[in-house]
This record gives C-alpha cells, sequence and structure tokens, in this order.
C-alpha cells in the first residue's frame, strides 16, 4: 500500500509540474513598427539590388556632437543606454532616453547630439543595398 501511494504521489507531482508551464517563458515587446520616419515622412522604397543589412552598435560620449549626415537607406535602432538628441535640418527634435527606439530619417540632413552625463549607446541596423554607403557626411 506504501508503494502505491509513492507512486501515485510521484506521478500526481509530474502531472503538477508539467501542467503548470515552463518557469521561463519568452516575452516579446514591439519597441517600433512604422511606414514613416520619426519626423512623419513616409519611408521611400527601398532602392534596387542585393540587399545587405548592417548593424552597428554606437557609443557616444556624454557631451558628443556628431557631424551633420544623412543616410540614403532605411534604418532604425533602439538606444540602450544614456540619451540621445537628433536634431533635423528643419531643426525638428528628437530627445531619446534609454529604451527608446527611432526610425531614423532617411535623404535628410541631420546629427545626433549627446546632452546626458554618461556615454549613449544605441544598436541601429540598416537596411542597405550591398556596395552602398549607409551614411554620407
Amino acid at each position: 500500500m506504501k508503494k502505491i501511494f509513492s507512486i501515485i504521489s510521484i506521478i500526481s507531482l509530474f502531472y503538477i509540474t508539467a501542467c503548470a508551464g515552463p518557469a521561463n517563458t519568452v516575452d516579446v515587446k514591439q519597441l517600433a513598427k512604422s511606414t514613416k520616419s520619426w519626423d512623419g515622412e513616409t519611408l521611400p522604397q527601398y532602392p534596387q539590388g542585393q540587399p545587405e543589412v548592417t548593424i552597428l552598435k554606437i557609443r557616444i560620449p556624454a557631451g558628443e556632437k556628431l557631424e551633420i549626415h544623412n543616410h540614403p537607406v532605411i534604418n532604425a535602432g533602439v538606444l540602450l543606454q544614456g540619451e540621445l538628441t537628433v536634431v533635423a535640418e528643419d531643426n525638428k527634435t528628437l530627445h531619446l532616453k534609454a529604451g527608446d527606439s527611432i526610425v531614423e530619417l532617411v535623404n535628410k540632413k541631420h546629427y545626433g547630439k549627446n546632452e546626458g552625463t554618461e556615454t549613449a549607446e544605441i544598436i541601429v541596423f540598416y537596411a542597405g543595398i550591398e556596395n552602398k554607403p549607409i551614411t554620407l557626411k
């Protein structure tokens, strides 16, 4: 009788554990989905050619200002740490803090500056074309 009780207890424990599901679950959070860049302009069509994806991790020290530039390709990023301000040629401005996403301007001059007290770190994904630049200064 003791042996049967032990077997039933083990089977019950196994069943309860199996039905409880995994302790760790996958969590998906959409950070950005848009047909427009952050300034409200519609993104251009993808250019013809062999697609080439580039992913950059960019670190901008506190107080640093990037050169004015533009991107001839669609790109988007997520600010991992710090703060970043992006200023377009028409003076439209976007302030980012850690965790914020950005769908960047395409073919429009702009610059970024770190007005915070720590290094800003951003991961940017570029949807480009092989052998074509992703940034023009």
